[in-house]
């Protein structure tokens, strides 16, 4: 039954979608409204933050080239094995097998260069989601024919609405979202999906997010990305760009780490420009891995692997014209002192790292707040973030109650991102929500440029036109600053943006 959109959103905490993160109030806060204070800090969580599984069973087989040697299928039985999938474009296959020593005998086949174990990894967690609901009345005419339009200071922030105004709006760009399943049906996004294009590789699920519940992790980020300007709900950075949606996730935020690889290559045969991915898998640098049993194993070239299998479809992706953006991840961790986790796919080849920014009580002055404190969960480090854009906090420590348009709450609540639902609205806030405002921008690069324009152009224009925060030049917090629409597509610093605050000052 297609869901009845009535000017429905759900008032939402969500803070913990990639992965989670450090101990403060806002990540423990109960769905009663209680807080539950944990006793350890991010640093002491170091041996228990990986969210990667090894998979005993289960396979991603590294070609020495990129084809699929011509032995490996006919090999497999004397393996115990099975071919399960190959991407013939970069020479990846996967395949399962009951041979204990099925990667020292396939290692050995004409052709590999490596086999290793496929992963599972929970990339969002919706058990950590924190919920909070309400019933608001329908709204008044809001400024915007966009109902919630008012609600999305992030669009503010990078100057969204000024490079509108200058004439782009994504018209052109292809921008695939590699995530949970999507409300396909959503007002706000069917007008921009490319069904044709979009596809699920998450077996036994629907392309369509199937959870009778509203917090859509794909279905937020889509939103943020592209969703239309066709007089209902939000605007999306780029309400021109069309959306090829790609399931590489369950419903419930896991999947496979050979899913993720498949879902680039797929992006990138169907035309896309972009891709974003608001997901994160920590790979311990020690090679100590659990399984399925919770046994512990130990991999010491794990990680090596892992590395050179997914730069052959992130490189696949760069050479064929397809910009690519990911979250920084959500645990605090300062990158330049904690060296314990590798942050998968921020850190592969060719791929943009994006960390989180948020204003502090940014519905008591929207007109004048500063819009870019670094927010409290991003991870951080030189060179691990390459760029910053709006992700949300609730940092803010007040606990007036503030009204925008028809919406009555906490002023923390105001200072989420707000994009679309299952059959819904809500907030949401994460370096999840920042990559798609930084896939937005690039989409509206695109679209000025057109589709021929290269990754490292696209690069080098959202680095140059990026807002210095922080210390001057390129730092751990906002990278090479925090990206500007505006700038972005026209060169120069928006005439009608008004100071968001006052800065924070240099060091």
């Amino acid at each position: 039954m297609k869901p009845t959109y009535q000017h429905k959103f759900i008032f939402s905490l969500i803070l913990l979608l990639a992965t989670s993160f450090g101990c403060s109030k806002e990540d423990d806060l109960m769905p009663d409204g209680t807080l539950r204070q944990s006793t350890e800090s991010a640093a002491k969580m170091s041996d228990t933050r990986t969210n990667v599984t090894l998979l005993s069973d289960r396979y991603i087989i590294i070609s020495s080239t990129n084809a699929i040697p011509s032995e490996l299928k006919s090999k497999m039985g004397a393996l115990k094995g099975k071919l399960t999938a190959t991407i013939d474009e970069v020479g990846l296959a996967t395949a399962t097998s009951s041979d204990p020593d099925f990667i020292a005998k396939a290692s050995k086949i004409k052709g590999v260069s490596a086999v290793m174990h496929d992963f599972n990894v929970q990339w969002v967690d919706p058990s950590k989601e924190i919920k909070v609901k309400a019933n608001y009345g329908n709204p008044p005419a809001s400024g915007d024919d966009d109902f919630f339009f008012d609600l999305q200071w992030g669009h503010d922030a990078i100057d969204a609405p000024e490079a509108w105004n200058a004439g782009y709006r994504g018209a052109g760009a292809r921008v695939a979202v590699l995530d949970t399943g999507f409300d396909l049906t959503h007002p706000d996004l069917e007008p921009n999906i490319d069904m044709a294009a979009s596809k699920s590789f998450v077996p036994g699920e629907d392309l369509q997010y199937s959870l009778p519940d509203p917090f859509s992790h794909g279905t937020h980020v889509a939103g943020t990305i592209a969703a239309a300007d066709n007089s209902f709900g939000i605007i999306g950075v780029a309400p021109e760009a069309k959306l090829i949606l790609v399931k590489v996730l369950s419903d419930e935020g896991s999947g496979a780490f050979s899913w993720v690889m498949d879902g680039i290559v797929h992006a990138t045969d169907q035309g896309a420009d972009v891709i974003n991915m608001s997901l994160s898998a920590y790979f311990p640098r020690n090679g100590k891995f659990r399984d399925e049993n919770n046994k512990v194993i130990f991999d010491d070239k794990a990680l090596q692997k892992t590395v050179v299998a997914l730069s052959k479809v992130t490189t696949y992706a760069f050479q064929r014209g397809v910009t690519v953006i990911a979250a920084a991840g959500n645990d605090g961790i300062n990158q330049n002192e904690d060296r314990n986790y590798v942050v998968m796919p921020a850190e592969a080849p060719h791929v943009i790292s994006i960390s989180a920014t948020a204003p502090r009580g940014w519905a008591l002055a929207p007109f004048t707040a500063f819009l870019d404190y670094p927010a409290s969960y991003t991870n951080y480090g030189t060179p691990e973030v390459d760029l910053a854009a709006p992700g949300g906090d609730v940092s803010y420590a007040g606990d007036e109650i503030v009204t925008i348009g028809f919406v009555t709450a906490p002023a923390y609540v105001f200072d989420l991102v707000f994009s679309t639902g299952n059959g819904s609205w809500y907030w949401s806030g994460g370096t999840s929500m920042a990559a798609p405002h930084a896939a937005g921008v690039a989409a509206l690069v695109i679209g000025k440029n057109g589709g021929d324009m290269k990754p490292a152009q696209v690069e080098t224009t959202l680095r140059n036109s990026a807002e210095d925060l922080g210390k001057p030049g390129r730092d751990p917090f906002y990278g090479h600053g925090r990206v500007n629409a505006y700038k972005a597509v026209t060169g120069v610093k928006s005439p009608a943006s008004p100071a968001k605050g006052k800065p924070i000052t240099r060091k």
